[in-house]
């Protein structure tokens, strides 16, 4: 194996585990995000605007990792 597909490999093994550590985050949160919408729609009560910019910033940062991820893809499959 020469260096450079060892280095591609192992970018592509840290790329693997990271992805595979961030879904089970994603998936870890969305039932307390989902029970927390239940609760402020049944209690009618408001959110703080702390709660709102950081999940703006959550969704800004996950569409900038949905394209890197395609870009990554399609680079791949031109390889």
């Amino acid at each position: 194996m020469t260096e450079k597909t060892s280095t591609v490999d192992k970018s592509l093994e840290a790329l693997s585990e990271a992805l595979r550590r961030a879904a089970d985050d994603l998936r870890a949160a969305e039932p307390a995000i989902s029970q927390a919408r239940t609760d402020i729609a049944s209690r009618n009560t408001s959110v703080s605007r702390t709660v709102v910019r950081d999940a703006e910033r959550v969704i800004d940062h996950l569409r900038q990792a949905d394209e890197c991820l395609r870009d990554v893809v399609k680079d791949l499959a031109e390889e």
